[in-house]
């Protein structure tokens, strides 16, 4: 895995500390893409298309790059390029980052003392080849009953505004996490364990 020269198409704080966490050095180069999708899609869908977008722009500015400015990336064997996008979904509907405090008292206001899953979707793919994977994981939350002025103080601080579902599990609100099942790597917005055994037999 080590051996591999990662490019990482995310400027997310956590993905990057993950990356470095485990010691793999990537280059940072985040993929800024349109967003948008299909009314009714399924969240998992969603993840797994967003992150192949990501993945395949990077994918295209390396390429145009090749013998130039990203030239050192080809030598021996090209880059592998890893993507991700994580949502938040309750009862089929996919929960953003919050338009504004009162789209972010909503979101936590619905999922108050109910249960919700977290997607992330990964894609990885090695420039200018055909190989390329793309999978989604999915992990529970469930929050406590949390009284509805702890809800506004922390809408209040500003802290959900750039995130999906308007909260982090590492962050404040993670305290009202009752409990969670499956990984929380992914729920901090990269399934790490699933990613190492994806990428096990990556040639």
């Amino acid at each position: 895995m080590k051996r591999e020269k990662w490019v990482l198409a995310s400027g997310s704080p956590r993905r990057i500390e993950m990356f470095e966490a485990h010691g793999l050095n990537a280059r940072v180069m985040p993929a800024d893409v349109e967003e948008t999708l299909r009314e009714g899609i399924r969240a998992k869908d969603a993840v797994m298309f967003l992150a192949l977008k990501k993945a395949l722009y990077t994918e295209k500015k390396l390429l145009e790059g090749k013998d130039g400015e990203f030239a050192e990336l080809f030598e021996d064997r090209p880059p592998v390029i890893v993507a991700a996008d994580t949502v938040v979904a309750f009862r089929e509907e996919i929960l953003g980052k919050p338009a504004d405090l009162e789209d972010a008292y909503r979101m936590l206001t619905e999922m108050n003392g109910k249960t919700h899953q977290v997607y992330t979707g990964v894609a990885i793919v090695r420039a200018g080849t055909f190989e390329k994977k793309v999978f989604a994981d999915c992990s529970e939350v469930e929050f406590m009953d949390v009284p509805e002025e702890e809800i506004w103080a922390y809408v209040d601080s500003g802290e959900p505004m750039d995130k999906a579902g308007s909260y982090a599990i590492q962050g404040t609100y993670g305290k009202y996490v009752k409990e969670f099942r499956g990984s929380k790597a992914n729920i901090i917005g990269f399934p790490w364990e699933r990613f190492e055994e994806e990428i096990r037999d990556w040639k």
